[in-house]
């Protein structure tokens, strides 16, 4: 089954996962050590990334180290920034009433 990148961030554990990768890439049992949750979990949501493409393993002698990849990252952000511009928008025109409001009445 082909998961979509949306269904991936929606867990808050691969986030956390996303968010710790992005800092450094990681072995599995360093993520592992950061959460309250088995290994085999984390393994699991490493998976899960690695098959929506949001993070690659990469060997290093008997170690598997998982990065973010940035492009995948970048669609995520691409998608986001419609919404930002509308909110960006209603939050000018909120700005702008406030402002209208709050002048003293002559």
């Amino acid at each position: 089954m082909r998961r979509d990148i949306f269904q991936a961030i929606a867990d808050p554990s691969r986030r956390a996962i996303i968010a710790l990768i992005a800092l450094q890439a990681m072995t599995p049992n360093a993520l592992a050590a950061h959460f309250d949750t088995t290994r085999q979990a984390v393994s699991k949501h490493l998976r899960i990334l690695t098959e929506c493409e949001l993070i690659k393993p990469e060997q290093r002698g008997r170690e598997i180290y998982y990065q973010l990849e940035i492009n995948k990252m970048k669609e995520i952000d691409k998608w986001l920034e419609q919404f930002r511009k509308i909110w960006e928008k209603r939050f000018d025109q909120l700005d702008t009433l406030l402002t209208t409001l709050k002048k003293p009445k002559k």
